[in-house]
């Protein structure tokens, strides 16, 4: 149970920062859907009794890793501006 409730958080702040990003999110990173980044948000802090496991892992698992490659570029991108 602790490892699900420390996934969740984090994605939490994933969703949150992409939130606060707006728009940038997507001008930064393209490649993303941060449409369905933000509403993940949305499920896991309204409606987290309702939380599918699969789809968490799956995320972890299958998407999570281009996103991270995605910003990484991105930040490195912005450094040399």
């Amino acid at each position: 149970m602790l490892r699900r409730d420390a996934v969740e958080r984090c994605l939490e702040r994933i969703c949150e920062a992409a939130f606060r990003l707006g728009e940038r999110a997507a001008e930064l990173v393209p490649n993303q859907p941060w449409g369905d980044i933000r509403g993940m948000g949305n499920r896991l802090r309204h409606a987290y009794d309702r939380i599918n496991l699969d789809i968490l892992w799956n995320t972890v698992q299958d998407r999570l890793p281009s996103l991270k490659a995605d910003a990484e570029q991105a930040l490195r991108n912005l450094s040399q501006c």
